[in-house]
């Protein structure tokens, strides 16, 4: 590689906290002189699907169609970006990435993934606002494997003790409402993730985006009502003092608890909402309609090889894999809404329930979109940190977020 490319996975392996004996795990994939035939490498964030699994049923068919075997190896999702940063370095990457689609901007920066124009990956059929992902100063990186995303789950049953109908629910004020009468009523109003990691940012920014904030400007009144919003939900024991420290699993256990009206939460857990019998609605924005909501899930991606005869083959396996054939099942092992609004109204016509998660889908935005690529993660680690101090009282909303864009300016200008 280059040895200013090299460089730049340095920099970036330096600042991940990355496990030792790396070297040993990584994949041989690069210089064959037959690449229509032999063995191609694949590594995914998916370490709890084996071989027999559907997902691993599927990786093995679509290596058969492409006339080669796929070497499949699951990490978990942190280790799979660092182990794929040095891979890189040492200039042996594996023929297919699947990774978590902020973490494309990454491994694009670092110089070691191809665009389509290099790989032959088509994006015609995907809506932009799951690609934009994928998308850095113009060039595109990747497909994706579908979207996941956010919504609010709601428990009937404390609806109606309370006297509250879901279908008056359109906007904050509403929704704040709906909560007052659940809590005279005895029961709890929400739970949602606010801990200090990106999953805190993850489930803020559909209040941060439903004020019509911007992720370069935190300090904003617009965002600034945003976090006035959770802060008072605490304050009135609307939500409770557990979302400080709450992940999506902790905060969805409150909510299997059966005493909260509203849950923030997840596609991955729809299923789970079924069995307990609670409906789904999409997030509101302030002043009413679907709040933005951000695209969760993977992309497909393919990494620099010395043989470049070798994407064409991969085109192939990658192409078996996103094209949506296991998204629009009913079952489909991963719980992802497709990428493309055709395959989207598949999915409908198949299950009808999936209508509130299409639409939350169709209002998604890439967290590193709008050119933010790398930015990205030094934005969200100030604004999951400015949540953190709104949420506990140690300093207000206003000064949290003054606090959290003077930091995010001194990093971004070093």
């Amino acid at each position: 590689m280059r040895t200013k490319t090299a460089i730049r996975i340095g920099a970036l392996v330096a600042a991940a906290s990355v496990v030792a004996g790396l070297t040993g795990c990584s994949a041989q994939s690069s210089g064959s002189s037959d690449a229509a035939k032999g063995t191609y490498s694949f590594w995914d964030p998916y370490p709890q699907y084996d071989a027999s699994s559907a997902w691993g049923k599927l990786v093995a068919k679509c290596g058969t169609d492409a006339g080669v075997t796929v070497k499949r190896t699951g990490y978990d999702t942190s280790d799979l970006t660092n182990k794929a940063l040095l891979a890189g370095q040492q200039g042996k990457s594996p023929d297919v990435l699947l990774v978590d689609n902020p973490v494309v901007s990454t491994l694009a920066q670092a110089g070691i993934l191809t665009d389509t124009g290099t790989n032959g990956l088509q994006t015609g059929s995907i809506s932009k606002n799951i690609l934009g992902a994928g998308v850095i100063d113009g060039k595109t990186y990747g497909v994706p494997i579908g979207a996941n995303t956010l919504a609010l789950y709601y428990n009937p049953k404390v609806l109606e003790a309370a006297g509250v109908d879901v279908s008056t629910i359109k906007d904050w004020d509403s929704l704040t409402a709906a909560l007052a009468k659940v809590k005279a009523a005895g029961k709890k109003g929400i739970t949602f993730s606010g801990i200090n990691t990106e999953e805190g940012s993850f489930q803020f920014l559909p209040w941060f985006w439903g004020a019509d904030a911007d992720l370069t400007k935190l300090d904003s009144s617009k965002a600034e009502s945003a976090l006035n919003l959770w802060k008072d939900w605490i304050d009135k024991g609307y939500a409770p003092n557990s979302v400080i420290q709450n992940t999506q699993t902790t905060s969805w256990q409150e909510f299997q608890s059966g005493d909260f009206a509203f849950g923030e939460n997840g596609t991955w857990q729809k299923d789970a909402a079924k069995q307990m019998g609670a409906g789904v609605i999409t997030i509101p924005a302030k002043d009413g309609g679907a709040a933005p909501v951000p695209t969760g899930g993977e992309f497909f991606t393919v990494p620099v090889q010395k043989d470049d005869a070798r994407y064409a083959t991969t085109k192939k396996i990658v192409s078996c894999l996103s094209s949506g054939d296991d998204v629009v099942k009913t079952d489909n092992t991963l719980n992802y809404i497709a990428a493309s609004s055709s395959l989207q109204q598949q999915q409908l016509a198949a299950n009808k329930d999936l209508s509130t998660w299409v639409d939350a889908v169709k209002a998604a935005r890439a967290r590193t979109g709008d050119d933010l690529g790398v930015k990205y993660p030094v934005i969200s680690e100030q604004l999951w940190t400015a949540v953190q101090k709104a949420e506990s009282g140690s300093a207000s909303p206003s000064d949290a977020l003054q606090a959290a864009q003077q930091a995010v300016d001194a990093k971004l200008t070093k």
